[in-house]
């Protein structure tokens, strides 16, 4: 059996605010760590039925690319439901709400940036 160990490394700043991530992982074509400005890490506990999360960004991370990062992560998570259930019609649904959430966001930008 093979076995992978995923190393997430985050610096905080003195009010304990990530101000850098950074990850490593076994097997990993990489041969320095990776850098971050955000991450969502999930797991599922069988035994309490609930999902456990760790979501953490950095000061650097800019508000365009944290929907840039929703919106990937919403598809993202929408080709796995797909593979998982074989539900197309709910992944479908899925996909068009990520598509809205992101079209309402770049709407809203545009507003205030003609709005400065």
């Amino acid at each position: 059996m093979n076995q992978s160990t995923i190393t997430i490394d985050v610096q905080l700043d003195p009010d304990k605010v990530p101000s850098q991530i950074s990850w490593t992982a076994t097997g990993s074509t990489a041969e320095n760590a990776q850098k971050a400005k955000a991450m969502m890490l999930s797991f599922w506990d069988g035994a309490d039925k609930s999902a456990l999360r760790i979501d953490l960004w950095t000061k650097e991370m800019m508000v365009d690319e944290m929907a840039d990062f929703m919106y990937q992560t919403m598809m993202t998570m929408a080709d796995t439901f797909n593979r998982a259930t074989h539900q197309e019609e709910l992944v479908k649904e899925m996909k068009q709400f990520a598509k809205t959430f992101y079209n309402k966001f770049r709407e809203i930008q545009m507003k205030e940036n003609s709005a400065s």
